[in-house]
């Protein structure tokens, strides 16, 4: 009985030390998503209140770079390239820093997005760009730090900054006229080889119509004659080939791959193409 005791007692407690209290974060956490013409924009960042507190100028102190938020990193993700202030913006992660100013804020796009807070040293050579803003007074109170995405366009929106009563806004300026006609260059010009091959390749392992398949990735293979087919798309063809029961032709294929795959060293292929030889040979 006493063992017993001694074991309920080390599981309850080695539970406990395992137990985790939830409590409502001082700085909760917020994540939002944005479409922006055809660019997605992403935004994460925590939220601190003013609590009665005076924000810019005193617990934001003028003159001195800011983390923009609360705990780490407030961070930007772009979908595409972009443009602020005339200066392009990488595809990708910034972190978002502030040096605020009663006249004027600077904001600072920054390819670290590893800190708690501003750097500890900071490097200018991570600085995607910096643009100034002029800051705007509310004539309404916005307790909760907010960073927006408004005024959406379908070739820019503005990124705003606000809390107490002070706003400001960075004009992001996307190339959706530009991802349009590309895609529209690209739907009116037809299937790729690559979706030819996607398209064989689907029906192929689907056991679909081995007719289409073989159709598809016959398209794909004319498509790439020029530049040199890959070898993985005569690979397929020839799995297509033996599926449809023209061994001979598959061998012929299977060969032309061979080469291929010899020429760029993939061992894979090489070998799968000797062992498909081999069998069909039989």
């Amino acid at each position: 009985m006493k063992k017993l005791f001694v074991s309920a007692f080390l599981t309850i407690a080695l539970m406990s030390t395992h137990a985790q209290v939830k409590t409502p974060a001082a700085s909760p956490r917020a994540n939002f998503e944005q479409m922006v013409g055809l660019t997605e924009i992403e935004i994460d960042y925590s939220r601190p209140s003013a609590k009665g507190r005076t924000i810019f100028g005193d617990l934001v102190p003028f003159g001195k770079m800011w983390r923009t938020g609360a705990n780490q990193n407030s961070m930007i993700t772009f979908g595409d390239d972009v443009t602020v202030d005339g200066k392009t913006i990488k595809k990708g992660k910034y972190a978002l820093f502030v040096t605020p100013k009663a006249d004027n804020w600077e904001v600072i796009f920054y390819t670290d997005t590893e800190n708690w807070g501003t750097p500890e040293k900071f490097d200018e050579s991570k600085v995607a760009t910096r643009v100034n803003v002029k800051p705007e007074t509310l004539n309404r109170h916005v307790e909760t730090f907010t960073i927006s995405l408004n005024n959406v366009d379908n070739d820019f929106a503005h990124l705003e900054f606000a809390w107490e009563k002070t706003v400001a806004a960075v004009k992001i300026e996307v190339p959706t006229k530009k991802l349009a006609m590309a895609n529209i260059d690209k739907v009116l010009a037809g299937p790729s080889a690559g979706d030819y091959f996607s398209s064989a390749q689907y029906y192929y392992q689907s056991n679909g119509d081995i007719a289409k398949a073989l159709e598809y990735v016959n398209k794909a293979t004319e498509m790439t004659s020029e530049k040199g087919t890959p070898f993985w798309y005569n690979r397929l063809k020839s799995l297509i080939q033996a599926k449809a029961g023209d061994k001979k032709g598959a061998i012929e294929t299977a060969k032309v791959s061979l080469e291929a795959a010899e020429k760029a060293g993939n061992a894979d292929y090489i070998k799968m193409n000797k062992d498909s030889i081999a069998e069909w040979s039989k």
